[in-house]
């Protein structure tokens, strides 16, 4: 088991409040994933749920038991770090088994912990070396390996891709979610990467300036985000927003639309722009539009065109899939 419930947490740093009364539940097997802007408090909650940073108020309960006042070693979780945390001078095998040794658990049961871990982990062959011997894929995978052992009631991860590669952190973010759903563990997992949430989360997380915005699954957040900073930091290239009087529209003080929800035409559409930039990129093409009144837009294409900068061109977006904010950039339903 492994459930979570915060209510009310607060956190200041003398008169700095970086957390200000949040309220959480993260179910029993959940992957989820905290997301926001460096500052947000992502990280700074994820260390007072681990213990590493005192509430200032607030409950936490971990399978129902208050842990608010329990020291980090007594709360049933596991931590991994985005800096691997590994000791320079021991084995694979022996960083892995450190923590169960340092409690007393028995050889026997700390050896054959050790074993399953590293086979799900595909860290076999490597347990005899020593971390300065692995690539920093291999060293995270120990660190993942070592919160393993420990059968913790909660695995957290505070930005644990960060130092790999374009390559690896593909790589890497498959073997967490195959481990995910081996362990059927909850695991809650910080990142600025939006990418990383997308593809990883049951569930969403988005902080703004120590408070949470909304939560909900990846789609709810990309096809109902709850105001215009979740509308604006889900999805990539980041949503148009054009004051809803350029449009006509009444009701509303923003109509948002996603760049892959507007068609392009060099024939005619709904607004004429010129092209000021466009990104290659195999799979898409990102196009950059002037469009006078309507301002500055950008446009998703999926596969290859040959557009090229001074084209003129027309821009028609899909009306169905518009969001419309009011004056307080909250979401008309």
């Amino acid at each position: 088991m492994g459930s979570l419930q915060l209510k009310s947490i607060r956190k200041a740093f003398g008169d700095h409040e970086v957390l200000k009364g949040i309220d959480l539940e993260v179910k029993d097997g959940e992957f989820v994933i905290f997301v926001g802007p460096s500052g947000c408090g992502k990280s700074t909650l994820l260390r007072t749920i681990a213990g590493l940073e005192d509430v200032t108020s607030g409950s936490i309960r971990i399978d129902g038991q208050e842990v608010a006042s329990v020291p980090p070693a007594r709360r049933g979780i596991a931590m991994v770090f985005q800096s691997y945390a590994l000791y320079p001078h021991l084995t694979v095998k022996d960083n892995m088994g450190l923590g169960l040794k340092q409690a007393g658990t028995e050889k026997a049961e700390i050896d054959a912990r050790v074993s399953r871990a590293s086979t799900m982990l595909s860290l076999d062959p490597y347990l005899a070396r020593r971390p300065s011997e692995l690539s920093g894929g291999q060293r995270q995978r120990v660190a993942i390996g070592r919160a393993i052992v420990r059968e913790p009631k909660l695995f957290l991860f505070d930005e644990p891709l960060s130092n790999l590669d374009a390559a690896l952190r593909v790589q890497t973010r498959l073997e967490i979610a195959g481990l995910h759903r081996r362990l059927k563990a909850t695991m809650i997992y910080v990142t600025h990467d939006q990418v990383e949430a997308m593809t990883l989360a049951d569930k969403i997380v988005v902080l703004n300036a120590g408070a949470i915005e909304q939560v909900g699954s990846p789609m709810d957040l990309y096809n109902r985000p709850a105001n215009i900073f979740v509308a604006g930091f889900i999805g990539s290239p980041q949503m148009n927003f054009i004051p809803a009087g350029r449009l006509g529209e009444a009701g509303a003080k923003t109509i948002g639309i996603r760049p892959e929800h507007i068609a392009l035409s060099r024939e005619s559409g709904d607004w004429r722009g010129k092209v000021i930039h466009v990104e290659h990129l195999g799979a898409d093409t990102i196009v950059y539009l002037e469009t006078g009144a309507i301002g500055l837009l950008t446009v998703r294409l999926f596969g290859e065109h040959a557009y090229a900068p001074d084209d003129v061109v027309f821009a028609t977006p899909d009306k169905t899939r518009q969001h419309r904010f009011d004056g307080n950039d909250r979401a008309i339903a």
